[in-house]
C-alpha cells in the first residue's frame, strides 16, 4: 500500500487543507513533480521499497508529460508565427 504521508508532508498547507482548485493543481511542474519523486524516495520504508515497476510507470509518466509539454510549447510558437505571417500578409500595400 503507498505511503500517501509523502504528499502531506510535501504539500503545501493550502493542498493538504483542501483550499486548492483543479486549477491550481493543473499547473504544477516538472521541478513540483521532482519534488515529490525525491521526498518519496526519502521517506520509503527500506524494507518495502517501492516497487520498481511502480518507480518505472512514475518516471514514464514524467517522461509522456514532459515530451507533450515541449511539444505543446512547439507547436505554440509555431502557431504564433503563422498568425504573424497572415497578419502581414492581410495588411494593405501603400
Amino acid at each position: 500500500m503507498p505511503d500517501t504521508s509523502v504528499i502531506s508532508t510535501f504539500a503545501p498547507a493550502a493542498v493538504r487543507q483542501g483550499a486548492v482548485t483543479a486549477n491550481s493543481l493543473s499547473e504544477l511542474g516538472e521541478g513540483d513533480f521532482l519534488r515529490l519523486l525525491t521526498v518519496q524516495l526519502q521517506q520509503q520504508d527500506p524494507f518495502e521499497p517501492v516497487d520498481n515497476s511502480q518507480m518505472l510507470a512514475q518516471m514514464a509518466q514524467f517522461t509522456s508529460l514532459a515530451s507533450a509539454t515541449k511539444s505543446n510549447d512547439t507547436l505554440q510558437q509555431i502557431s504564433d508565427k503563422l498568425d504573424a505571417l497572415i497578419a502581414a500578409q492581410t495588411l494593405p500595400t501603400p
